[in-house]
């Protein structure tokens, strides 16, 4: 009988494993190109400029978003005016690292989508999302998950600030009843006159209604936080 054979068998779960590892970076560089040509033709129909680069050093932005995980990144950057609002709409993404009991290194990845917009006040940070396991634990430990009259509204969301005067004026019930209509899915924070609106990573299409939902949530703050909170 040919020796080659038993070596063939040997062999056979290497080859197959390296012909589906090719096969799986070809089919994730080509959805990576795709997207970048969608959010490239969504940009130019919406008139704003693209680059597929960040070219504003956005994670430096003061949002604990951008400060999660070991590693980070923004791509698809499209900025401009849209519907009268100066927008800044992108991919981010970050990874935590870790090791199994060999020392075998592993990335977990988390991706969103976001739009950082300008505020007409200097707001303390503040942070909006919803409410969850995670966030009720961490509430419990660090008593800074600050409660509001509406039930529904401390049950559905956590909002994370240290400043609760602000964070009152802020979340009035305009402002509450809206995100119970509309945050589901949505994360917002505010820092300084900036604000950050991001869901996770929607499809190119998607871009529209985040920047929508940007745009209204920035139309629900209360004019008492421009008067007590002056730029």
């Amino acid at each position: 009988m040919d020796g080659s054979a038993p070596l063939l068998f040997t062999l056979l779960p290497v080859l197959l494993f390296c012909v589906a590892a090719a096969g799986l970076v070809y089919y994730q560089q080509q959805r990576k190109l795709r997207r970048q040509q969608e959010m490239r033709s969504l940009a130019f129909g919406q008139h704003l400029d693209f680059s597929l680069d960040d070219p504003f050093d956005t994670t430096g932005e003061p949002f604990s978003l951008f400060q999660k995980g070991d590693g980070r990144g923004v791509e698809n950057v499209m900025w401009g005016f849209w519907q009268d609002l100066e927008v800044r709409a992108f991919d981010y993404w970050y990874y935590d690292e870790s090791s199994d009991s060999k020392g075998h290194r592993s990335r977990s990845y988390r991706r969103f989508d976001c739009v950082i917009t300008l505020v007409d006040a200097l707001c303390p940070p503040l942070q909006i999302s919803q409410e969850n396991l995670l966030t009720r634990f961490a509430g419990a430990l660090t008593f800074r998950d600050i409660e509001f009259e509406s039930e529904e509204f401390n049950r559905r969301f956590h909002v994370k600030g240290a400043d609760e005067r602000f964070a009152t004026a802020f979340c009035d019930a305009r402002m509450m009843d809206w995100l119970l209509r509309h945050g589901e899915g949505y994360g917002f924070e505010v820092a300084g006159d900036r604000l950050l609106c991001w869901t996770d990573r929607v499809s190119p299409a998607g871009m529209v209604h985040l920047l929508g939902t940007a745009k209204t949530f920035r139309e629900q703050i209360p004019g008492v936080v421009r008067s007590l909170y002056p730029k």
